[in-house]
């Protein structure tokens, strides 16, 4: 890789290599048929410091930064996307919110925790009519003394089923309309909070994607993640960090597919020769390649601009953008090289292919990522 890595962080990348390598890929190929939560890896992955990477020491985090993060992701995506995900979201959009906006009270009940993977962390911004705008969606909150009422539903909500707290955003004000969104850490186990649909899913089989239900749950109001008011901001600031986190899921697995493919390519002899041998093959490899190189760049460069505390907004929807994209055509050329063996269950590049291609919906799809983007660049729309 182009990019110098300091000593810490080629060793954090090492580190996540060597335990994706030894722990994950052995049974994600089962996982993926049975659907069976990674439940025992990732307490594995706690006692590493993988679930608390951004997290400040005092907290129990190690303290790392983006690059170290992105690095470690990439390497858990090429052994499990299921388990990378559930990685991306516990980090990203529940930890590092509950960091940045979190009262001492909330670091100290919850951080802590999340941090060495004693509870898994979900992000509740999704609802059956509001995804690309989360800006119209219904789920209210309602200031009951010490508490706030919640009412609503939440959709696609990753490891909604198996996380011990979840960042779950809600209006206390309709007529501010996303000024009036706010964030709540809300508790497993909270009066009112239930788990609906288990959604059955084309890929990231092992990670769990369901449906949240707030029927009058009362949570307390010290649990206000910020303040009043403050939900869309806290949200948007978290999906930047989480496009970064995606963009590294996506070079984990098209960094899989391309070694794949080449393992194949050299295996497989057609016409007297290894397939490896001829240009269409040769080709097909350098240009996927050049694309991973190239998306990898952009990612370590957005969580870099993070780390140095610069706006990062665009670069993220560019890295988010371009590698979930890229891991689709990479997914694609394998399963080509592969011919029809490509196509069976036998061979990984299938659930490759099946796990890549949520990667341009899932926190913000191509087309929003596509507008961000050209709002950094022309402003919001002329009048």
């Amino acid at each position: 890789m182009s990019m110098q890595l300091t000593d810490e962080q080629h060793m954090i990348q090492v580190m996540a290599r060597d335990f994706a390598r030894k722990e994950l890929i052995p049974t994600a190929t089962e996982r993926d048929a049975t659907k069976e939560f990674p439940l025992e890896n990732l307490k594995k992955m706690g006692e590493l410091g993988l679930l608390g990477m951004t997290v400040p020491v005092e907290y129990n985090g190690a303290g790392v930064d983006t690059v170290s993060y992105s690095l470690a992701l990439q390497e858990i995506a090429y052994g499990c996307a299921s388990t990378a995900v559930i990685m991306s979201v516990h980090n990203s959009v529940c930890g590092e919110p509950i960091t940045r906006f979190g009262s001492e009270y909330l670091k100290e009940k919850y951080l802590k925790r999340l941090a060495i993977g004693e509870i898994l962390g979900s992000f509740a911004l999704t609802e059956p009519g509001a995804g690309s705008d989360p800006s119209s969606q219904r789920t209210t909150a309602v200031r009951d003394g010490e508490f706030y009422i919640l009412n609503g539903v939440k959709q696609f909500i990753t490891t909604g089923l198996n996380s011990g707290v979840t960042v779950v955003t809600a209006l206390t004000d309709k007529a501010r309309k996303h000024r009036g969104i706010s964030a709540f850490v809300v508790e497993k186990g909270t009066p009112g909070f239930y788990v609906g649909k288990v959604e059955d899913k084309m890929g990231l089989r092992a990670s769990d994607t369901v449906q949240l239900i707030f029927e009058d749950c009362r949570v307390p109001a010290k649990n206000l993640l910020g303040r009043e008011g403050d939900g869309f901001k806290i949200a948007m600031s978290a999906l930047d960090g989480g496009r970064i986190g995606i963009a590294s899921q996506s070079l984990g697995v098209a960094q899989a597919c391309l070694d794949a493919a080449i393992e194949y390519a050299k295996q497989r002899v057609q016409f007297g020769q290894p397939i490896a041998n001829y240009q269409g093959i040769r080709w097909m490899i350098a240009d996927m390649a050049t694309e991973i190189e190239a998306a990898r760049l952009l990612t370590l460069n957005a969580a870099t601009m993070k780390d140095r505390g610069e706006r990062f907004s665009a670069q993220a929807s560019m890295a988010k953008l371009y590698a979930s994209e890229m891991v689709n055509r990479i997914a694609y050329k394998a399963i080509q090289i592969h011919g029809g063996y490509g196509y069976l269950k036998d061979f990984p590049v299938e659930r490759f292919y099946r796990d890549a291609r949520v990667f341009t919906i899932y926190e913000g799809t191509s087309e929003i990522q596509r507008i961000v983007i050209s709002n950094h660049f022309l402003g919001p729309l002329l009048k």
